[in-house]
């Protein structure tokens, strides 16, 4: 019978520990949405470019519940205007803009999670902050990605690498030739030591030799 009581008070504790944490699990439920975009993108006036726009989510991507919207703003301070958006069966869809019209086209892959669109003929008027909205329940976060959108008159020039090579090939030399002047100074300075410790060794020896005639002749009667 302790036993048992044991038993039962352990069911007890667990079940008084796990309960609330199920139901915190269940109302929480999973939050792991994110959107991938790339911040700044400069395009050249008249071009066409895309607009880049993926996301991640806890959950396969249910057409009746998801839901996506692309805005456009001036800047962060102005009314964010809707040109497209996912309709359950016609998917994604552009809505007519006058500052649009029919330049913005879906370039992505739903069943891939993306959600990119190209830009036909950038105008100067085109600069502003084009935001990427996703939700896709039961996920319980709305997933926000902005870029930056900077139109340009003429991309900047090439680099010419030619002074580049040419200049590092000069620096690569130069330091080629002085790593192998030194390396010549330090072997002729090695050299020279060597020389002299012969030298001096054999100065040690003569007069080691001459200190033993002289004893020898002094033996002599």
């Amino acid at each position: 019978m302790p036993e048992l009581e044991r038993s039962c008070g352990a069911v007890q504790l667990m079940s008084a520990v796990m309960l609330p944490l199920l139901l915190l699990l269940s109302i929480s439920g999973c939050s792991c949405m994110d959107v991938l975009v790339t911040n700044n993108i400069n395009a050249l006036n008249g071009s066409t470019i895309k607009i880049s726009c993926t996301f991640t989510s806890c959950y396969k991507m249910d057409a009746a519940q998801f839901s996506m919207n692309w805005t456009y703003q001036e800047s962060s301070n102005h009314t964010e205007e809707r040109f497209m958006t996912y309709h359950v069966k016609k998917k994604m869809v552009p809505v007519r803009s006058d500052r649009f019209g029919d330049r913005v086209m879906f370039a992505g892959n739903l069943d891939k999670n993306d959600l990119s669109i190209t830009l036909s003929d950038v105008q100067l008027e085109d600069v502003g902050i084009y935001n990427c909205y996703v939700k896709n329940p039961p996920d319980r976060i709305q997933g926000h990605g902005i870029i930056q959108l900077n139109v340009v008159t003429e991309l900047p020039p090439p680099r010419d690498s030619t002074i580049a090579v040419a200049i590092g090939a000069s620096v690569g030399g130069a330091l080629a030739l002085l790593i192998l002047s030194m390396v010549v100074v330090k072997c002729l300075r090695r050299h020279r030591k060597q020389e002299l410790i012969s030298e001096e060794k054999m100065e040690e020896e003569g007069k080691l030799e001459a200190d033993g005639v002289t004893e020898e002749e002094a033996k002599q009667p």
